[in-house]
């Protein structure tokens, strides 16, 4: 399939206002035995949580707020050890599993800023595309990834470590978990979110192009 990709922006951010919600900050408060959060002013909650993080120590802090919103999929063991390594390494970035990798990214990005810079800074990067010619195929993750890969130098992370994928050879599941969310803004605008580790914009080589998507096939 064949599709014809304009990048019209591409911005590095590091962090987004709409992971947390005000109810996040009242539960993590109260876990920080801050009770009775829900009568601070919502303007006032999140100033209240980073003073409150900061009477811990750092990796004690990642731990209550890694077991608050991944204690459902990770263990007791493995929350510990994230805890302890991602205050001297880019988790968001380097854990094993990427699928954990949008989450690992704003529990780092709320200790970053909470501690002034005590654990490492991870970035993100947010990119406004559009996408025509795609045939009457619904856009996915996978098709938006390898659209936005064809314009990547061979330095990419991602070229060099899905290679089969990209060229249709082995199925791309992990295209789930390299582009963390997507939006239709337009017609055929795209607002593809995305960590910085994946697409850094110094890696898009070109602007305007054409993108030969190739997808597995199993064969009978």
């Amino acid at each position: 399939m064949k599709v014809q990709v304009k990048i019209l922006s591409i911005k590095t951010v590091n962090e987004f206002d709409f992971y947390w919600t005000n109810d996040d900050f009242i539960q993590l408060l109260d876990k920080m035995n801050l009770p009775d959060a829900d009568k601070v002013k919502p303007e006032e909650l999140q100033e209240m949580l980073h003073m409150a993080i900061t009477d811990f120590e750092p990796n004690e802090a990642a731990e209550i707020i890694l077991t608050y919103k991944l204690g459902e999929t990770l263990t007791a063991g493995q929350i510990q050890t994230i805890a302890h390594d991602m205050t001297e390494e880019k988790v968001a970035e380097q854990y094993a599993d990427p699928s954990f990798h949008y989450d690992l990214f704003n529990i780092n990005q709320l200790l970053f800023k909470a501690y002034n810079g005590t654990f490492p800074n991870t970035e993100a990067s947010i990119i406004l595309m559009d996408l025509t010619d795609a045939d009457g195929e619904e856009v996915t993750k996978e098709i938006l990834t390898k659209a936005l890969s064809a314009s990547l130098s061979d330095r990419s992370i991602i070229k060099r470590l899905y290679e089969d994928q990209m060229e249709g050879k082995t199925e791309f599941g992990d295209a789930e978990k390299i582009i963390w969310l997507f939006h239709k803004k337009g017609d055929h605008s795209y607002e593809v979110i995305t960590s910085r580790y994946w697409i850094d914009k110094e890696d898009i080589q070109m602007d305007e192009y054409e993108a030969d998507i190739q997808f597995f096939e199993e064969k009978e």
